[in-house]
């Protein structure tokens, strides 16, 4: 590899020390294809999306909220952020991760089997994450939880051991502090 293409901004982010986890807020119309055209540059220059998460937020003014959770270094995000900027239908770009003041906050549904000690054990530990129990059989629950990814991680890797079956994740949903909106 020639030294121009170590120093691409389209190059892979992986391996590189200044790698960062972003958070990317983008305001677009609720349309057709517009989702299709921000993943596509995503999957165009190598990027990778570890969370992706799409709601319409103003339906009078058919907008949408996409919250896109990625890793790069600096000048990668800031790369991606001006690339998604100049796609027609987006209406404003904003990286939560530059913020102050950020709430992210994810759902999860964790199915555990079990039974005897390790069914108490996965109940015990579901009270102290406030984990809800939302489905159970004689010999599985299916737990609900919400909180940060992190928070998330550390339950089911608790749940691992005890009898994890599945996981199903919602993707993160952020949004600044304080009284003023994106």
């Amino acid at each position: 590899m020639n030294a121009i293409a170590a120093l691409s901004p389209y190059s892979s982010a992986i391996g590189k020390s200044n790698v960062e986890r972003h958070t990317l807020s983008v305001l677009v119309d609720n349309e057709p294809g517009v989702l299709a055209r921000v993943v596509g540059l995503f999957s165009g220059r190598g990027y990778n999306i570890e969370s992706l998460t799409v709601a319409e937020v103003a339906h009078g003014e058919h907008l949408s909220r996409i919250t896109i959770v990625t890793t790069g270094t600096p000048e990668v995000i800031e790369q991606i952020t001006h690339q998604l900027e100049r796609i027609v239908p987006i209406h404003k770009v904003t990286d939560l991760s530059m913020q102050a003041k950020v709430i992210e906050r994810e759902l999860a549904m964790i199915k555990v089997q079990g039974t005897g000690d390790h069914r108490s054990e996965a109940l015990r530990l579901s009270e102290a994450f406030k984990a809800k129990v939302i489905d159970a059989t004689i010999e599985s629950f299916i737990f609900e939880l919400t909180g940060s990814p992190g928070k998330i991680d550390d339950f089911v890797e608790l749940m691992r051991p005890i009898g994890l079956v599945e996981v199903s994740r919602t993707g993160v949903a952020a949004i600044t502090r304080g009284a003023q909106g994106m």
